[in-house]
């Protein structure tokens, strides 16, 4: 029995290779080889590299700091979330992030029918629990879709509920500026700088210091957002703000330098593919300029860039071509107010140089009356010109460009607008004092304008400037390759 036994033993042992004994003896060359892994050093090529975050955590991240995120996460996330949600419906907060995800992408692509699922999205957040996320998400929401007033009000709700939450300041500067509350944007700027720095922040000052005409500071501010950001997105978008601050100074090269920065690191830089249309016109390269507008367009249809394709082409002789853009504009005006979202602000401005500028002023009238800001001040003091009624377009002109009452902003086509505006009531020294400085700020500023602006100086006799660009003075282009 006791050499069965034995043998029943061995045979366990033979089947798992060791026995007790054994499976001591195997533990303590673990330890060994172990100790002896520990002490000598792993042989490495280089520093490992970091594990980038998931896209759907990117974007969440680039979201909840109120930062540009590329579009392709922002799907990613949208889609988590929306997922997430079917198992969790009364998780408040990510409803808020859904909606602002929701408005990004609206934003983004220029598609308004995002803003009534953020809509959804941030309301349903609220009645679970009322929080600051959400309150930012509806100003964010409200900015979006030009709705000042609105933006204010859910702003300063964030604000209330918690006073230290950073994200909500940006939220307000955009919607004091669009009421033209420079003093209240400004200490809504000061309470920001205190609270974060950073490449966010400094893109925010940026913008503040461009509207108060301060362009060095602009510049230098996004400049160093531009050089600090870390996600692509994010610094193609202030790459792209560089570019718009070098063309309102007519820097064309500089400026399609920093589009075309912009739109290689991140593709769906759509902003920046028109600003490449915008500089690469003012070169004389109309072709490149005609396709980047029309890149442009197709990923985001903006009515803004379809006023300016149209313009484009009008200035090169092709109406046929110009009319199908300008159609696209009014079609995505009436697509985004079905949406919620106002653009009676370009179509004034459209209304005004190519439609109706009866229609133009009515429109413009109670755009005024809900959101006074600059631009507004000053397309409604051009309609109110084109209409024939240039009494009271000076002084919508004036407050556009008058830093006593906020109109700081150096802008050569408000500068062309109130010297057309005084020319017409023929005060002759400031009409050629403000069609000067239209022209030494941006003599590129419009393939439309800027003929006008230099017929009208030479009528006033006054030189203008002898720089001409060669959009202005090229031959119209009436061949399918322009077309």
């Amino acid at each position: 029995m006791e050499n069965q036994e034995e043998a029943r033993r061995g045979g366990r042992m033979g089947r798992w290779g060791f026995g007790r004994w054994g499976l001591v003896a195997a533990l303590t060359g673990c330890l060994v080889l172990g100790g002896t892994l520990m002490v000598v050093p792993v042989q490495r090529t280089g520093p490992r590299a970091a594990v980038p975050p998931a896209p759907g955590a990117q974007a969440l991240t680039a979201v909840s700091a109120g930062a540009p995120a590329a579009l392709p996460d922002l799907a990613v996330l949208i889609g988590e979330r929306e997922a997430h949600l079917r198992r969790n419906p009364r998780d408040a907060e990510s409803w808020a992030v859904l909606g602002a995800a929701y408005v990004e992408q609206g934003r983004r692509t220029a598609q308004s029918a995002y803003y009534p699922k953020a809509d959804r999205a941030l309301r349903t957040s609220l009645r679970v629990e009322k929080s600051a996320a959400a309150f930012d998400g509806m100003a964010a929401l409200a900015n979006a879709r030009r709705d000042f007033r609105a933006a204010r009000t859910w702003g300063e709700a964030a604000r209330k509920l918690d006073a230290k939450r950073w994200t909500t300041y940006p939220l307000l500067i955009d919607a004091y500026t669009g009421l033209g509350d420079w003093k209240a944007a400004g200490r809504a700027l000061e309470r920001l700088q205190e609270l974060r720095g950073g490449p966010a922040v400094m893109a925010r000052a940026g913008a503040v210091y461009r509207d108060r005409g301060r362009r060095e500071d602009a510049m230098a501010q996004l400049s160093d957002a531009a050089a600090g950001a870390k996600a692509p997105a994010e610094r193609a978008a202030y790459l792209e703000r560089v570019g718009q601050l070098a063309w309102e100074r007519g820097d064309r090269e500089v400026a399609l330098r920093n589009f075309r920065e912009a739109v290689r690191i991140d593709p769906d830089q759509r902003a920046a593919q028109a600003g490449q249309g915008r500089a690469l016109a003012a070169l004389g390269r109309t072709s490149e300029a005609l396709s980047a507008y029309r890149l442009a367009l197709t990923n985001q249809p903006s009515p803004q860039y379809a006023l300016e394709l149209g313009e484009l082409y009008e200035s090169l002789g092709l109406r046929q071509a110009a009319r199908a853009q300008y159609d696209l504009l009014r079609a995505r005006v009436r697509s985004a107010a079905a949406d919620g979202a106002d653009e009676e602000l370009v179509l004034g401005v459209f209304e005004a140089d190519h439609g109706d500028p009866a229609s133009a002023v009515r429109r413009l009238r109670a755009e005024w009356r809900r959101q006074p800001g600059i631009a507004v001040a000053d397309a409604l003091g051009w309609a109110l010109h084109r209409a024939g009624e240039d009494e009271e377009a000076l002084r919508y002109a004036v407050r556009a460009t008058d830093t006593v009452h906020g109109g700081g902003v150096r802008s050569a086509l408000y500068a062309f607008h109130r010297g057309m505006i005084e020319r017409e009531l023929e005060q002759q020294g400031p009409a050629r004092r403000h069609l000067q400085e239209a022209l030494r700020i941006n003599p590129y500023f419009s393939p439309l304008h800027v003929r006008a602006a230099r017929a009208a100086l030479t009528e006033l006799g006054a030189e203008p400037s002898s720089e001409v660009p060669e959009s202005v003075t090229r031959q119209p282009c009436r061949s399918e390759r322009c077309a």
